[in-house]
């Protein structure tokens, strides 16, 4: 069927310029091929290559203490400052560029389902999925 050619509203009377679809009046629909179940609406199938990553930067890293090797885990806040170490009271720079630090993993909370996430240092630039809630992250490490 073609366009609404204007003319009298079928349903309240009132006069409707050419191409409406609905009724500016009333809200009838003008045009019986424009009926709601006439459209079939297609099922949403997001498209892989669209699909984007979240950017997770770490918020601390576990590092290898340079005096007695055990595990610390420090926040990102203390990189270039002065740390110890909190079982031998060993004290060093902590920067990421130190060839005494031994980077193990990192750490950080998922920004899908805030769980928390350690990730080994081989994983930083990779894309990689949430072992919680499957979320899609891009590891990104300075």
């Amino acid at each position: 069927m073609p366009a609404w050619p204007g003319g009298p509203c079928p349903q309240c009377g009132d006069e409707m310029p050419p191409n409406v679809v609905h009724c500016r009046n009333c809200r009838a629909l003008l045009n019986a091929d424009l009926d709601q179940d006439s459209v079939e609406i297609p099922q949403f199938i997001p498209l892989q290559e669209i699909d984007s990553y979240v950017e997770l930067h770490p918020e601390g890293y576990h590092v290898a203490c340079p005096e007695c090797d055990r595990e610390l885990r420090i926040n990102v806040k203390y990189l270039g400052q002065r740390v110890s170490c909190n079982i031998c009271a060993g004290a060093f720079r902590f920067d990421m560029n130190n060839p005494r630090i031994d980077k193990i993993a990192m750490w950080a909370n998922c920004p899908h389902c805030t769980r928390h996430l350690r990730m080994a240092a081989k994983y930083a630039g990779a894309k990689v999925a949430c072992k919680f809630c499957g979320g899609k992250i891009m590891i990104v490490d300075e």
